[in-house]
């Protein structure tokens, strides 16, 4: 993608950009899937031929959904979401009828022991702290609460 003239994103390896006449083309790479977006339609089709030149393709249509991520798209713009995402983590740890409420937490808040703690399931722990983490990608509101739980 580098000699094709995209540049690899610092924050995310697998994200490749081109700005080109003040417009934005980017590739986004997991595993067998790509995502080619932006609003240089020309540049978007020599990419999509290029990569086809690569490796065997199939175009799938407008995106809906990629990685837990819902993608909806109205006259104001185009709308990130995770409901179904957090609909089944809820699911999975049990607590698809509780009611919601505000993330407040203090800053600087530490994590304290408790002798009489009953110890938690480690792996199980580490699963849902990172299946939170990626939920602040459309969630910003929780991340400080996650980074402080992480």
């Amino acid at each position: 993608m580098k000699k094709f003239g995209y540049i690899q994103s610092h924050s995310d390896h697998t994200l490749f950009l081109k700005r080109k006449n003040c417009k934005l083309t980017a590739l986004i790479i997991y595993v067998d899937y790509m995502i080619v977006t932006g609003d240089d339609q020309k540049e978007i089709q020599r990419l999509q031929k290029y990569l086809a030149t690569e490796f065997e393709m199939k175009e799938l249509g407008e995106l809906k959904y990629f990685l837990g991520i819902e993608v909806a798209r109205s006259k104001h713009g185009i709308f990130l979401s995770q409901r179904k995402y957090v609909l089944d983590l809820l699911a999975e740890t049990g607590m698809l009828d509780c009611k919601p409420v505000d993330t407040l937490i203090e800053q600087n808040h530490r994590l304290g022991l408790f002798p009489d703690q009953v110890p938690t399931h480690k792996k199980r722990y580490q699963r849902l702290v990172g299946r939170l983490i990626y939920l602040s990608h459309t969630r910003p509101n929780i991340a400080y609460a996650v980074s402080v739980v992480s």
